[in-house]
């Protein structure tokens, strides 16, 4: 495939443990075995750079892929998920409103510590750094789902929540940086 792309990618599926914070969760094996099949799809693309967030189930999610293309992959500050590390373990009815609260009210704290607008200029910043870093290059960026829904919303223009709700684990977005537009939307592996 022609050109070079920026692809954000949902990390694959985590164990969950409940008395653990969120962002400590690694993944399941159902996991490691979808991240493998991702592998297949983001080919096409060319993948040149594999940057992680520093939470464990991204990292584990980029280290089958770049293990897959043979690179390595970085760890970069910034790129993980919004910071809820206060909130304790929700069912999945209750963290669905936490989350649609969070993107209908950008600028208040109403989920975490982090308002939506404090989490995405942190991700979107440490995204422009990755892209300067590496402007010539295909870059897939393994992060989460609040932030990847947030940073594709407001430069594409759709919604964060209703994109939210389609991310699968794990899932991907591929972005043509230049010109600020969506090439395309896999919802799910």
């Amino acid at each position: 495939m022609a050109g070079k792309h920026l692809i954000l990618v949902k990390h694959s599926i985590p164990v969950i443990v409940e008395n653990l914070p969120a962002r400590e969760w690694r993944l399941s094996s159902e996991g490691r075995s979808r991240a493998l099949k991702l592998t297949g799809q983001l080919s096409v693309y060319s993948p040149e750079v594999i940057i992680s967030s520093n939470e464990p189930k991204a990292m584990e999610t980029a280290e089958i892929l770049a293990r897959e293309y043979g690179l390595k992959f970085l760890v970069v500050d910034g790129l993980h998920e919004h910071d809820r590390r206060n909130v304790p373990f929700q069912s999945m009815e209750e963290f669905r409103r936490s989350v649609r609260q969070f993107f209908e009210r950008p600028r208040e704290l109403v989920f975490g510590n982090e308002t939506a607008e404090q989490s995405n200029d942190r991700f979107a910043k440490a995204v422009h750094s990755v892209v300067d870093s590496h402007e010539a290059e295909t870059i897939v960026i393994v992060s989460h789902g609040t932030v990847i829904s947030q940073y594709v919303s407001r430069l594409v223009g759709c919604s964060a929540y209703s994109l939210w709700e389609e991310l699968g684990l794990p899932s991907y977005v591929v972005l043509d940086m230049e010109r600020k537009f969506l090439l395309k939307k896999a919802t799910s592996v």
